[in-house]
């Protein structure tokens, strides 16, 4: 059983984490406290354009995964104009970072890339990029064009591996395997990139081993930093029509907790985390409704970590 959520359990998020945090890491480089700001460039993605196929993965809504509440209807420096002053106001931010994060944000040629970018990079206290994007849509001058600008900029490259198992990527309809993912990383890598791999816990038909095994994976590939999402239902998506079926389950909130504090202990300590739980706005999630209350999640895994006397990497072996 997980150490209860309630007040004498419960600890404050100001309390040092027993992991390797995404936020230490701005504070340590940028001296102030910095906000990703989500953009939306206009991007699409090969699973959506008819390139591979046209309904996109599973999880994927109308906007893109996870990019509700992006002003589409302003230009890229306009949404971070927007976004800055929210972001003073809730969070006391004095930089901030762009984040491409509708669709495929390399899905594109290299010059429309520059200007996105470069339109981005323009606006006053933005301090760095990240760039959102499918493991198949990295060809070698984008890559190398990603080299070079991450001379001049912080930047970071998230990169949706999802899953190690290619049955799991055929659920998702992801239409690439892990040998691509694998590929993306090595050669992003390679280059010196920061690599940010997203991996969804609780996908259907695989087992908690298998989940854990993921861990090991991120450790081979070498990758910088994790983002963790549970497998959460959004309106509007394939996913919502497969769950009213019947055909797909949510994980509870303990058991997920738990995992994710299991999956800590297994991963490099030196890889940042960038995210334990996804997020999904009031009006568009469907399932499961307890990962509304975000804090209340991380705080239970916080808590869970400190009953256990546990950390990043406590099982890791190199």
């Amino acid at each position: 059983m997980l150490g209860g959520a309630g007040r004498e359990e419960t600890l404050k998020m100001t309390q040092p984490k027993r992991y390797n945090t995404f936020s230490d890491e701005l504070k340590r480089r940028f001296g102030c406290k910095v906000q990703r700001i989500s953009v939306d460039a206009g991007f699409t993605c090969p699973n959506r354009d008819g390139s591979l196929d046209s309904e996109g993965c599973i999880f994927c809504g109308g906007h893109g995964s996870g990019s509700y509440g992006i002003r589409r209807d302003l230009a890229v420096a306009a949404q971070l104009e927007d976004g800055k002053e929210v972001m003073r106001r809730k969070y006391r931010a004095s930089k901030f970072i762009a984040y491409f994060q509708a669709y495929s944000n390399t899905y594109a040629e290299v010059r429309r890339l520059r200007e996105m970018f470069n339109e981005a990079l323009s606006v006053p206290d933005v301090a760095g990029l990240i760039v959102a994007t499918r493991p198949d849509c990295l060809p070698d001058d984008v890559l190398d064009y990603l080299r070079e600008l991450s001379c001049q900029t912080y930047l970071w490259l998230e990169l949706g591996i999802q899953s190690m198992y290619n049955r799991s990527l055929k659920l998702l309809n992801r239409r690439h395997d892990h040998s691509c993912s694998v590929d993306a990383a090595q050669r992003a890598g390679s280059r010196g990139l920061r690599v940010c791999a997203h991996v969804i816990l609780g996908l259907s038909g695989e087992t908690r081993e298998e989940m854990l095994a993921m861990a090991g994976e991120l450790n081979r590939l070498g990758v910088d930093g994790v983002k963790l999402h549970l497998l959460h239902v959004m309106k509007g998506t394939r996913l919502a029509e497969m769950y009213r079926r019947g055909e797909v389950e949510v994980m509870g909130r303990d058991d997920y907790a738990g995992l994710v504090c299991d999956f800590l202990e297994l991963l490099d300590p030196r890889i940042l985390i960038h995210r334990l739980t996804g997020d999904g706005g009031h009006d568009n999630l469907i399932a499961p409704l307890w990962s509304l209350k975000k804090f209340e999640v991380l705080n239970l895994i916080d808590a869970e970590m400190e009953r256990r006397g546990t950390s990043q990497g406590i099982r890791f072996s190199p």
